[in-house]
């Protein structure tokens, strides 16, 4: 069974974006990462923070840049990104809250989504903070469910990790390496239970064969109801 232990959250506010900080054993440099927007910094474990600021300074064109063009590869959104909008998780509609002060990443308090940053108006910083906060939750969320499902097969995830992936929701490798998109945990629980049976059930059978339907159809009797909603509405789970 995969573990749930997470480390605690780490983010930095720097020129007007947020960084997440993962903090390792395995890292003796640091790496700068912008994947779908977010921005996070790969460090050795004892980093102090002001010299993950100064590489993240160092960094801040080439940061801008990618942001920039992630903005201008996806469809126009129509959040602005303020106090009152709503944003789905896992079946249900959340408000966001946003108030000005020292940064706070979004955490789900009250049945709202609660963030503290330094200017509000910077639509930018609160967008990634949310895509922190999906990813996070997707690790936590979709371990759960994947070590839930899979006692019903002989068979266990090496890993799990969450990725973004432009036309797909998850991926199984050959090793049994399972990868999700964070943006899963957008669709009604039932839908994320059935794109994780999907890969689960590619541990066994590596294809979309009618063997590999059947294994699905054994966890999930319903699951061409979510395949359809998946198909249905994916264009509308944007942020």
């Amino acid at each position: 069974m995969i573990g749930l232990a997470m480390a605690q959250p780490e983010y930095i506010e720097s020129n007007g974006f947020i960084a997440e900080v993962i903090r390792t054993n395995r890292s003796k440099s640091a790496d700068v990462r912008v994947e779908d927007g977010a921005v996070s910094i790969v460090v050795p474990k004892g980093l102090d923070s002001h010299r993950i600021i100064q590489i993240l300074d160092g960094k801040l064109q080439w940061i801008k840049n990618k942001i920039h063009l992630h903005r201008e590869a996806i469809p126009v959104s129509s959040k602005d990104y303020v106090s009152g909008e709503s944003f789905p998780y896992l079946g249900r509609n959340y408000r966001l809250k946003v108030e000005e002060g020292e940064y706070v990443p979004v955490k789900l308090i009250n049945g709202r989504l609660c963030i503290t940053v330094p200017d509000r108006n910077n639509s930018e910083c609160i967008r990634s903070s949310l895509i922190h906060w999906y990813r996070k939750n997707a690790h936590l969320k979709l371990t759960n469910k994947v070590n839930r499902y899979q006692q019903h097969i002989d068979k266990s995830a090496k890993s799990i990790h969450i990725k973004t992936f432009k036309a797909r929701w998850g991926s199984c490798s050959s090793n049994d390496q399972i990868s999700f998109n964070w943006k899963v945990m957008m669709t009604p629980n039932a839908v994320c239970n059935y794109v994780v049976v999907h890969e689960i059930c590619h541990m066994i059978h590596h294809n979309h064969s009618q063997h590999f339907w059947k294994e699905v159809e054994k966890l999930m009797p319903d699951y061409e109801t979510h395949k359809q909603w998946l198909k249905d509405n994916s264009h509308q789970l944007e942020l």
